[in-house]
């Protein structure tokens, strides 16, 4: 019903000056669909209020709501075109007096930061409108007029058709890449850590939320949900930190077209706290997460931390060990060398896991499961609380190549969650007693015994990664010692 919607919204942002990726798109799309979305909750707080005898207040004033700035209509409810903002008269009207109004919420509700009107104030701190030309401004408008946000078919179509924008973001370049992790792989990520209503779950790297959102929809459909059960959901459920403000935008209008209507993401980088400060009320049942890799972090960062390295993943999965509770569960993506890699960090840091968690799972990806990045990678499974005695490995074999036009399912990864819940071994599938770990190195490579005829060569990408750690570890060595000379 949308869908030719969507694309129409896309054509006309692309004639657009200000507007020149997918990532424009997606954002522009964002703030826009963001106020319909908010007009359409306002109406229906109204109905419920009128209902039960009570008078609603509006979040919005009467001169900054949709039907009076966006789409003005007559008694025939059709376009009042001589009412309705356009050309440079609209433009300036969004600039000037829509956007501070709409960032003004953020300083009236600064102590209630888990409240919709918190979120309208830090959306709109956070982005701008790219769209330079009035004219192109009300074509979409009057396109987003036509999108309803009503019924939960409605608010199902229209998650869909996001996460369909989200997804081809991800795969217009490497930009967009780190906002989409493919979700046959978090569905399969949440199957196995199992998260059950009163659980906090938590993403510390939430990008377009992806994680939380399908975590939601697995425990919706978990069970027959009470009132009380609806509560918890919404409001004490999920949680996630999100550095980018594309990604913490993208992610919040995704949570609230799932259904999640304050959804409970902070715009902060999560790894500027220092790990020592986390406190037992700081954290949770649950952790699943892909965090970024590759990334490069400062030293002062790196002060918050025990094992010191400016590998953005490594730091994260310092911060996810630490912020996990107690027989708590994690699904963490990460790059398969840090099975293996040699520097003093991947080693400290396998020790660590091993030490204080059970990492009970390893899954082996296949190169190509993220399109648009080539890097191979792993998902840790594990729990928190007693030491690791044994690592079950699967390895994703497939008769296919990954990418774009061949991506990953669910299907591929049947198998995988059919054996892992018995950790049975097979032709992909097999054991590795930590006793038997080398205790200098605790190297976890991944060396499927079943196929013994396989000579493992490491990915040159692999290589040149440990060489620049190795570097970089020197470097910091040095000037260890030349601020003591």
């Amino acid at each position: 019903m949308f869908e030719q919607t969507f694309k129409n919204i896309d054509n006309a942002l692309r004639k657009d000056a200000g507007c020149s990726s997918e990532l424009d798109y997606v954002e522009q799309t964002s703030w826009i669909l963001f106020l319909k979305y908010l007009d359409d909750l306002e109406k229906d707080n109204k109905d419920k209020a009128d209902l039960k005898g009570e008078v609603y207040t509006c979040i919005i004033s009467p001169e900054y709501k949709w039907e009076t700035w966006a789409v003005p209509k007559g008694a025939d409810e059709k376009i009042d075109h001589n009412k309705a903002l356009t050309g440079d008269d609209l433009r300036d009207f969004v600039n000037i007096k829509l956007f501070p109004y709409l960032r003004k919420f953020k300083v009236d509700y600064h102590e209630k930061a888990d409240t919709i009107e918190y979120k309208i104030g830090e959306i709109f701190s956070e982005l701008q409108n790219k769209i330079q030309s009035g004219y192109t401004l009300r074509e979409v408008l009057n396109l987003v007029d036509e999108l309803r946000f009503r019924s939960q078919a409605e608010k199902h179509e229209m998650s869909f058709l996001y996460e369909d924008k989200i997804k081809n973001m991800g795969n217009a370049g490497r930009n967009g890449g780190e906002y989409y992790t493919p979700r046959p792989l978090i569905k399969t990520i949440v199957k196995v850590v199992k998260p059950s209503i009163g659980n906090k779950v938590y993403d510390g790297a939430a990008g377009s939320a992806g994680f939380l959102v399908e975590s939601f929809e697995y425990m919706r459909q978990s069970k027959d949900l009470n009132t009380r059960d609806l509560e918890i959901l919404q409001k004490e459920t999920f949680y996630g930190k999100e550095k980018k403000s594309l990604a913490y935008i993208i992610g919040i209008m995704n949570m609230i077209l799932h259904g999640i209507e304050a959804p409970n993401i902070v715009h902060t980088n999560t790894l500027v706290k220092n790990i020592s400060d986390i406190q037992e009320k700081d954290r949770y049942d649950v952790i699943v997460a892909n965090p970024p890799f590759g990334g490069k972090e400062r030293a002062e960062v790196q002060q918050n931390f025990p094992i010191k390295t400016s590998e953005t993943a490594f730091l994260f999965l310092q911060h996810f060990i630490k912020i996990l509770k107690a027989g708590g569960r994690a699904g963490i993506v990460i790059k398969n060398t840090f099975l293996s890699n040699t520097d003093n960090a991947s080693v400290s840091l396998r020790k660590m896991l091993l030490e204080s968690c059970n990492l009970h799972t390893v899954l082996d990806l296949p190169g190509g499961t993220f399109t648009g990045a080539g890097v191979k990678t792993v998902v840790l499974f594990f729990e928190k609380g007693a030491p690791t005695r044994n690592v079950w490995f699967y390895q994703l074999n497939l008769d296919r190549n990954l990418g774009k036009t061949n991506p990953l399912n669910e299907n591929d990864l049947a198998e995988f969650v059919e054996l892992q819940k018995t950790k049975a071994d097979s032709e992909n599938s097999w054991s590795v007693n930590i006793a038997d770990v080398d205790k200098t190195t605790y190297d976890l490579s991944v060396k499927n015994p079943h196929k013994k005829d396989e000579t493992v060569l490491r990915d040159p990408q692999e290589i040149l990664d440990e060489i620049q750690a190795l570097d970089e570890e020197s470097a910091e060595i040095l000037n260890v010692i030349r601020g003591l000379v």
